[in-house]
């Protein structure tokens, strides 16, 4: 008497695998490190003798959007393709309250942020830069 055959996703010896369940291939991460060290350069380079002016607005964006295009540039020298990225520069003037930059995020391994914190007497400017994998 011959066996009826079992349907595919009836059967325990399919070698059919679920797409859901089968382990997806390592994502490529982005290396922190070469632009760690770029912001603790950049950072004294670009701003140690800067001085905050509330009455020229425009020079603190101009100061502000130089650093975050600096640091894009620098990510996507570090890893061009396979990323968003996403950089935010605050520049505030420093009265002695301090600053610091911080960042609580759930995401997928392989995405990161990095921050860095610059002052001097009369600023401080918070950098917050992050590589989101895209697919």
């Amino acid at each position: 008497m011959a066996s009826t055959p079992t349907p595919a996703h009836l059967s325990s010896s399919s070698s059919s695998v679920d797409a859901r369940s089968a382990p997806s291939s390592p994502r490529p991460k982005f290396d922190p490190q070469p632009l760690r060290k770029t912001l603790k350069t950049l950072l004294p380079s670009r701003l140690q003798a800067v001085t905050w002016d509330k009455a020229d607005r425009e020079r603190m964006k101009r100061l502000s959007r130089g650093v975050a295009d600096a640091v894009k540039g620098r990510m996507l020298e570090i890893a061009p393709r396979g990323f968003k990225y996403i950089v935010q520069v605050q520049l505030v003037e420093d009265l002695g309250q301090g600053g610091r930059a911080d960042s609580s995020c759930h995401w997928e391994e392989g995405d990161l942020v990095v921050a860095e914190t610059f002052s001097n007497d009369s600023i401080i400017c918070t950098v917050l830069a992050y590589a989101i994998r895209s697919y």
